[in-house]
């Protein structure tokens, strides 16, 4: 498969499975929500779990998005960069996490309680940029 016939896939998705290299070489393995742009995919995480100190040290993922009814899949391996954690409520970080919601999820019902939130929760954004895909998609 070639990226560009990935990341169509991808776009019509918005859940997968992510994963990096715990310090020993070992996967580690999460669920995540994603919006993908450019062949860029942002994903909403926290600075308190595993993910986050894997990707701090080795920031390199990849992503397994798998069809609604599993007989279609493409995974996308590539360099991540982190953005700051929130600090603020009204940061760079906040208004990204704000357009990743909103590509995945729509409006809130609360912009400032989701702001504070994305603080208090320590949220960034990682951005995965995807050089290399691979996968079984569906016939066109």
């Amino acid at each position: 498969m070639d990226l560009s016939q990935g990341l169509a896939f991808a776009a019509q998705h918005k859940r997968g499975g992510c994963c990096t290299r715990k310090r020993d070489g070992h996967p580690q393995l999460s669920n995540i929500a994603y919006r993908v742009e450019n062949g860029t995919f942002d994903i909403s995480i926290t600075a308190d779990r595993a993910k986050y100190f894997n990707l701090k040290r080795d920031p390199w993922a990849a992503l397994h998005i798998t069809q609604d009814n599993f007989w279609a899949y493409a995974v996308f391996e590539g360099p991540v960069e982190l953005t700051p954690v929130a600090a603020d409520p009204n940061d760079a970080t906040v208004e990204l996490l704000i357009e990743t919601y909103r590509a995945m999820a729509g409006e809130h019902p609360n912009w400032d309680e989701y702001r504070e939130a994305m603080v208090n929760d320590k949220r960034l954004v990682v951005r995965l940029t995807a050089d290399h895909a691979y996968g079984m998609l569906p016939a066109q």
